[in-house]
C-alpha cells in the first residue's frame, strides 16, 4: 500500500507542478526560474504548515496519509520541500551546524553535479 500511496500522490504532485509551469509560462512567457522557485516555496510552505500542525497535535495523519502527502504529493511537486523539512528537523533538534552544513553541502554539491554532468555530456 505504501508504494501505491507514493505513486498516486506523486502523480498528483507532478500534475500540480506542471500546472504551475503552464500557468507561469502563460503569464510571464517564461518558466525559468519562476516556476521552479514558485513550486519550491509553495512546497516548503505546505510541508512546514503540515509539520507544525502535526507537531502541535492539531493534525493527525496515519502513516499511509503521511506517505501519500509528504512523499507522494509533495515529493512529486518538489523534493525541495523534503530538503527544507530535513533542515528544519535538524535545526529543531538543536543541530544548527548540521542544518547549515546540509544546506551548504546540497547547494554546492548540486551545483557541482549539474555543471559537471553538463560538461561531461558535451
Amino acid at each position: 500500500m505504501t508504494w501505491i500511496a507514493v505513486g498516486l500522490g506523486g502523480a498528483l504532485g507532478s500534475l500540480a507542478r506542471h500546472g504551475v509551469n503552464a500557468a507561469l509560462a502563460h503569464f510571464t512567457e517564461t518558466t525559468t526560474p519562476y516556476a521552479t522557485a514558485t513550486v519550491n516555496v509553495i512546497g516548503s510552505l505546505v510541508i512546514g504548515v503540515l509539520a507544525g500542525l502535526m507537531a502541535g497535535g492539531r493534525l493527525h495523519m496515519s502513516p499511509f496519509q503521511r506517505t501519500f502527502v509528504f512523499v507522494g504529493i509533495l515529493g512529486g511537486f518538489t523534493t525541495f520541500s523534503s530538503f527544507m523539512l530535513d533542515t528544519l528537523t535538524l535545526a529543531h533538534g538543536h543541530q544548527h551546524h548540521v542544518a547549515a552544513a546540509n544546506v551548504a553541502a546540497q547547494l554546492v554539491l548540486g551545483a557541482i553535479a549539474v555543471f559537471g554532468g553538463y560538461a561531461l555530456a558535451r
